[in-house]
């Protein structure tokens, strides 16, 4: 390898340790190993178009759509009473339960991350309503903020997933069938943390209490019936054919502001321009994180760096399952310092190679990339989630990184099911999107 690689990730990972904005360590570290190192044999004015090519390049990917979309779906839905609604569903459903708070929070993560997309605007829009809701019905302090940390996650695993789209974006795969791998791990997710807080609950004295009677509960649903039918239209439209994902999030969009502006009446049209505003700045950050990663990642392939590290990794793992395992522990310490966007732009040319090497599904590896990383929301020392839960709850980073220890562990014996039995993440792509295989 050449040695001037170690200098550029050097140069990269001390930028990153900094304060630094993440785009432009990956843009300019990317410029400076193009032009002083992998390309010096070419005239500036050469250089000078290559780099804006691929600058260009990066962001003129229809693909994006999907995001900017889905970030506004998002945004639409955290300034209206939709997260209000979704909220009291998941009350009615599971909140007689001991502990039925609790996994009503994490159920309604669910439900919000399978319109949003994202586990920052989960964390916020969910967390920041339930976490003083827990407490004040007397549920340990720690456990609240704990449970309303970790079960964020389940915005960027249960479709439609930001991250997803990125990954598939890069590898070519199918959306639809990547989407499909989400469900089952979003399920086991949910159903880990639910039987968890019924376990603490029950033992620390909670009572199950009577279900709602029938007619409070279809007022409920009454209620919430608009809300619900968000994902219904997104995930419906989406596998039955009747639109693509590109149009599942522009039809999301529009019937999220139709529904909170006409039948809510939560919005007025003074506040579309502040959350169409808000919507932009977030999509910006995203589209210039891309664009730098981009860079980055030409200057890797001109170095030939994804094919270096696969002939190394298949020469020393012969295993693919010993390959899976040391690849959840590297996702997982990389998770904890870099955000999931940039990772899976810089990663997955990376790992690409070398899933053809092993006989790795790339809908599978899609999957566990998603799940490592998303767990890096709430790892120490860079969990986003951490910080976002401590602002609102008041506590410092060592207690809510104490808090969410148990639910780590939940999500880490869910990753390793999904690790070493793959047809529970592949069989339902395989049953509707055959062809993807």
């Amino acid at each position: 390898m050449n040695n001037t690689i170690y200098y550029v990730l050097l140069l990269l990972l001390g930028g990153l340790a900094t304060t630094i904005p993440v785009y432009m360590c990956l843009f300019f570290t990317g410029v400076i190993g193009l032009a002083f190192f992998a390309m010096t044999s070419m005239p500036f004015d050469t250089q000078s178009m290559l780099l804006a090519q691929a600058f260009y390049r990066s962001m003129d990917k229809f693909a994006l759509v999907v995001v900017l979309f889905f970030i506004l779906c998002g945004n639409i839905m955290t300034s209206g009473s939709i997260v209000d609604k979704l909220i009291k569903t998941a009350k009615a459903v599971v909140g007689f339960f001991p502990g039925g708070l609790g996994m009503a929070g994490v159920v309604a993560c669910g439900l919000f991350g399978a319109i949003s997309g994202s586990t920052v605007a989960t964390v916020v829009a969910i967390g920041g309503f339930m976490i003083p809701a827990l407490i004040a019905e007397g549920y340990d302090e720690k456990y609240s903020v704990g449970v309303m940390t970790s079960a964020p996650i389940l915005g960027i695993i249960i479709p439609p997933s930001i991250s997803m789209i990125l990954y598939s974006m890069i590898t070519n795969d199918s959306l639809a069938a990547l989407f499909m791998t989400g469900f089952v791990p979003g399920f086991l997710i949910t159903l880990a943390m639910c039987v968890y807080t019924y376990y603490v609950c029950k033992k620390s004295g909670f009572r199950m209490q009577k279900p709602p009677p029938f007619r409070e509960f279809m007022a409920v649903i009454r209620e919430s019936f608009w809300a619900l039918m968000l994902p219904v239209i997104i995930f419906g439209g989406i596998f039955s054919g009747v639109f693509t994902a590109n149009e599942a999030a522009v039809v999301a969009c529009v019937y999220a502001f139709i529904v909170e502006i006409f039948i809510h009446k939560d919005m007025g049209f003074a506040d579309v321009k502040k959350v169409v505003v808000s919507s932009a700045v977030t999509s910006a950050t995203l589209l210039v994180i891309v664009a730098g990663a981009t860079v980055f990642g030409k200057y890797l392939t001109v170095e030939r760096l994804p094919q270096i590290i696969t002939e190394a990794v298949t020469s020393n793992i012969t295993n693919k399952w010993v390959f899976l395992a040391v690849v959840n522990v590297f996702l997982l310490i990389v998770g904890m310092f870099m955000d999931i966007i940039s990772a899976t732009l810089i990663l997955t040319p990376i790992f690409l190679p070398m899933l053809y090497q092993f006989g790795i599904n790339s809908l599978h590896f899609g999957l566990l990339m998603t799940v490592n990383l998303g767990i890096g929301y709430i790892t120490p020392p860079m969990g986003v989630s951490l910080y976002i839960t401590g602002a609102v709850a008041k506590k410092d980073l060592i207690y809510v990184t104490r808090a969410v220890m148990p639910f780590i562990l939940l999500q880490l014996i869910v990753l390793a099911i999904l690790t070493y039995i793959p047809d529970l993440v592949l069989f339902l792509p395989k049953f509707f999107y055959p062809n993807s295989f």
